[in-house]
């Protein structure tokens, strides 16, 4: 199985009124990402809220994409949890639908552990699910995790794992340790997130991208990714960079979920479910107005 490559946006969960999953939203959603030009959904990432989800949800959302017709080697569901034994139990699901891959967070209650310890916890995931089909893209998220998958670690799993351990999406926004990670692990399929990174990745070895903002405007980071040789590279990159810095500019989620419920024309998504909390009406009149200029 080749590794990804491409632009594969972390999909925003829709919830209704009672905080349950708009699922019929959901897929619809998913399935127009795909037709405005994503290679592929990176599911139940952080921007999908899923550590807000509980296990069955999760993998009902996998089971829906998968019963809708979405080609499941066009998922790359997040499965990593807190909890060991949910790490196991989700990765081993995802696995047995047959997707591209799974996006592993490291165990992120615990910090300061060491990698011996993440290492140890890795090598116990692939060995429980054993699958052959098991393909693992790491998740490094040190901001929120407070782990970080160090490139000792990553040479150390690739080594033992070569079949399985096949990827990273780095959401640090630490452009050294990315470019640590593309000079030291040629063929490592390494994903940025954020698009403002993209360009400069890709020349240097990248897969593509995985980027929140890819919720709301996949077209233009499609077109990017595919004329990034071509004489407009330099305005689409400005352009694309511009709407990603003003949106990340407010509590990304939210704003994600704030303009998605404007280009939707449903209110519904402005919902996320707590701890986090949806703009206020001053932030999002100011978002869209800064959009719209833009």
């Amino acid at each position: 199985m080749t590794a990804a490559t491409g632009i594969w946006p972390p999909a925003a969960t829709p919830f209704r009124e009672d905080l349950s999953i708009d699922m019929e939203r959901y897929v619809a959603f998913c399935h127009q990402l795909l037709r405005d030009g994503a290679h592929g959904l990176a599911v139940l990432g952080t921007t999908s809220e899923t550590n807000s989800l509980d296990l069955e949800e999760r993998k009902g959302v996998l089971e829906k994409l998968v019963n809708s017709g979405i080609n499941p080697a066009q998922l790359i569901p997040g499965t990593g949890a807190a909890s060991f034994g949910d790490a196991v139990k989700l990765t081993k699901h995802a696995a047995e639908l047959g997707v591209k891959g799974s996006l592993l967070l490291p165990p992120f209650y615990y910090k300061g552990v060491s990698d011996e310890g993440l290492f140890e916890f890795v090598s116990e995931v692939i060995r429980r699910v054993n699958s052959k089909r098991l393909r693992l893209y790491l998740y490094n998220f040190p901001q929120q995790t407070g782990l970080i998958w160090s490139p000792e670690l990553i040479a150390t799993l690739r080594g033992a794992f070569p079949e399985t351990v096949v990827g990273i999406k780095d959401s640090s926004g630490d452009a050294k340790y990315l470019n640590k990670l593309l000079e030291k692990f040629p063929g490592f399929a390494i994903f940025p997130s954020s698009e403002s990174l993209m360009v400069d990745a890709l020349d240097k070895g990248a897969a593509g991208c995985i980027s929140a903002t890819a919720n709301t405007h996949v077209k233009e980071i499609r077109a990017l990714y595919e004329g990034r040789k071509s004489s407009q590279a330099a305005a689409m990159n400005k352009r694309a960079s511009a709407i990603r810095t003003l949106i990340a500019s407010f509590p990304l989620i939210a704003a994600v979920k704030a303009t998605l419920a404007d280009q939707h024309k449903h209110r519904g998504w402005h919902r996320l479910r707590p701890p986090l909390t949806p703009l206020d009406e001053k932030q999002t009149t100011a978002l869209r107005e800064k959009l719209a200029a833009l």
